[in-house]
């Protein structure tokens, strides 16, 4: 496959916090990938440098093989979907999606206004007036119709309720199929974008953990239930991810795919194994000492 984004040792500092810390990956052509984490640790950063909305204090960062700050070759071939996206005070969705189809070479309008009637957008209404909702499908809809060759989108349906959430999913899955493309999602519900991602980079404390196809990701982990005592026995010496437990009853969360051996030999002690979601195990694998809950993975 073709690399359309390279990074190399990229650090960027604020004063004395550095918000991402000598990380290096590709990106490759035509792919869905999550790039995910907990809040702060770098996911924007990265999106903004990659975009030429933000600096490296070091590093290196090609996008089609070129530097992407003042390239506007470059810049027209991607798009950049956040949830902070600041709008004119008198503008409206009619006025943003008439630029952006200034903007992008390959805006489609047929497939904007489907999108407008799926998420009932009023397109007259000032931006500024519209529900936090409304104004996620807006940036929504610009990211798919513009069919930019990279998309980046940033926590793109904070405020969409679930049915429009769906709706989101199952158009971008659905143009991406015809008209195949490079995708970053950034997202906390990392649950239900699991099924999209083709291959997840998670960063935590403004490095990268994990770097993988998503069907690797999901053998990493098990969860293992039953007798304390016997539950205990089978993880010593193993990696433990997460431990539970409820009186005579233990759950543990462990790295490692297991062996058909293994699991017999859970089977024959009465010991459950179940499987590790991706939000699960990145959830464990980012929870240090400060407390999270899954919810606030971003």
């Amino acid at each position: 496959m073709t690399a359309v984004i390279e990074v190399k040792n990229l650090t960027k500092r604020y004063r004395e916090k550095t918000a991402v810390d000598d990380i290096s990956f590709t990106i490759e052509r035509d792919s869905i990938y999550g790039l995910l984490g907990r809040n702060g640790a770098g996911k924007t950063t990265v999106m903004s440098i990659l975009t030429a909305q933000n600096f490296p204090t070091s590093g290196d960062v090609r996008v089609f093989g070129e530097a992407p700050y003042e390239n506007a070759g470059v810049l027209r071939r991607m798009c950049f979907v956040r949830e902070s996206q600041k709008y004119p005070d008198d503008a409206t969705p009619l006025h943003a999606f008439r630029i952006a189809r200034l903007f992008y070479p390959n805006w489609d309008q047929a497939l904007a206004e489907r999108l407008i009637a799926d998420f009932q957008l009023p397109l007259k209404r000032t931006i500024k007036k519209l529900s936090r909702g409304q104004l996620s499908a807006v940036g929504v809809i610009i990211g798919i119709a513009a069919r930019a060759e990279i998309t980046f989108f940033d926590e793109p349906y904070l405020g969409l309720d679930a049915v429009a959430r769906q709706i989101f999913y199952d158009r971008l899955l659905e143009d991406y199929a015809e008209h195949p493309r490079t995708i970053i999602l950034s997202s906390h519900l990392i649950d239900e974008v699991a099924n999209l991602l083709e291959r997840v980079i998670v960063i935590d404390g403004g490095r990268i953990i994990m770097d993988e196809d998503t069907e690797s990701v999901r053998d990493r982990a098990v969860t293992i239930l039953g007798d304390s005592a016997a539950v205990e026995a089978f993880v010593a010496g193993r990696e433990v991810l997460h431990r539970e437990s409820l009186g005579r009853v233990t759950s543990v969360t462990v790295l490692g795919t297991l062996t058909p051996a293994e699991r017999a030999e859970l089977a024959a002690s009465g010991l459950d194994v179940g499987p590790v979601s991706l939000q699960q195990l990145i959830v464990r694998q980012t929870q240090h000492s400060a407390p999270t809950d899954e919810g606030a993975l971003r």
